[in-house]
């Protein structure tokens, strides 16, 4: 068999040598590796100047549904990221560059630096603003969600439970100005409260809307309108929970508060922590209720019933002096800076594994 040679130009025949290695004689014949020519070899034992080259491997080859995927990516993305950037991201930078400006709405702006914020803390009406806000945030959503735990407990077992809920829901589907009117009404003189008061025995009611009581009156308001919407939420959690680990806990003899705080609350805590974010983002924005409910024909209510978002309000829109865009934007900005914090520090503290079920 005639041996060949591997060359640059192709493959030779070799005399003395078969392509298998081995002599004519079928001996195994010695082979030089470096005899071999191209692809870096030596011919005759002169250098070629080539490299060997490298093995490549094979090219990943995508399908063609990644492909039209690949393609389709920016053409469908492009529109909403324009959208978040003019209508979001924009603005809200604009607001912080307006922060350290101060500005009337008119006419050059003027670089003030931190002073609006400095302002800000040393206004008193800010102040009792953010204590407000707190207030409306912590004391408002402790007892809201403590409410809508008890209507969740309630009405776990009871018949008509869907029709309950629909009835909960139903403020939050009426307009917070309609519910701010209503719930004047009902504690104005002689009204539905001061009614019930003076049939438990009360002769001299309290005056609920002085400014003693207002705000008062305003928070068991906003619980009245927030509780129905998260007791709806936890309620649906609850239905994903299967039945038979309540009756294990019935064949084991616990009580009800036993059921909630062993078998409710661990497997819709997810759920709960999604709730307080919620309700954060909520009670920092209260507007609407406050400002009906307190105010007069057009005009600010009183500035002790103020919370953050009416004081950033007040600073932009006074219907008296001049607007002071630069201290309401620095206001925002520490509404927003103050949901983040809050959010960050919910999402930390209620921070569980997932429990499976």
């Amino acid at each position: 068999m005639t041996a060949t040679e591997v060359t640059a130009d192709g493959v030779r025949p070799v005399d003395g040598k078969g392509a298998d290695g081995k002599g004519a004689d079928g001996k195994a014949a010695d082979v030089n590796p470096t005899d071999v020519k191209g692809g870096g070899g030596r011919a005759g034992g002169a250098r070629t100047g080539r490299k060997p080259s490298a093995v490549r491997p094979a090219a990943t080859r995508t399908s063609p549904l990644a492909a039209r995927r690949r393609k389709l990516f920016w053409p469908l993305l492009a529109p909403a990221v324009l959208v978040y950037v003019v209508f979001f991201a924009g603005p809200s930078l604009y607001t912080v560059w307006l922060s350290f400006n101060k500005w009337a709405g008119a006419g050059p702006m003027t670089f003030v630096g931190v002073d609006n914020y400095r302002r800000l803390f040393d206004d008193p009406t800010f102040q009792q603003s953010f204590t407000n806000t707190l207030w409306i945030i912590l004391g408002v959503g402790g007892l809201t969600f403590l409410v809508s735990f008890g209507l969740t407990m309630v009405l776990r077992d009871m018949r008509g439970r869907k029709a309950a809920r629909s009835i909960l829901f139903f403020p939050n589907i009426v307009p917070s100005v309609v519910l701010s009117i209503l719930w004047g009404f009902l504690f104005q003189h002689d009204g539905l409260a001061d009614a019930l008061m003076g049939a438990l025995g009360m002769e001299h009611p309290p005056n609920w809307l002085g400014q003693s009581n207002i705000f008062r009156v305003i928070m068991v308001g906003l619980v009245w309108t927030s509780t129905g919407f998260y007791t709806t939420i936890l309620m649906a959690a609850v239905d994903q929970i299967p039945p038979e680990l309540y009756e294990d806990c019935e064949l084991a003899g616990a009580n009800a508060f036993q059921k909630f705080r062993h078998v409710t609350l661990p497997l819709m805590w997810e759920v709960v922590g999604v709730c307080a974010v919620l309700w954060t983002i909520s009670a920092v924005k209260v507007f609407e209720f406050i400002y009906a409910f307190a105010g007069a024909a057009g005009q600010m209510p009183d500035a002790g019933v103020w919370n953050t978002a009416l004081y950033t309000y007040g600073e932009a829109f006074a219907s008296g002096g001049v607007p002071r865009y630069g201290s309401a934007a620095a206001s925002a900005v520490v509404m927003v800076t103050l949901v983040g914090v809050l959010v960050v520090l919910i999402r930390r503290v209620m921070r569980r594994d997932t429990v499976q079920f």
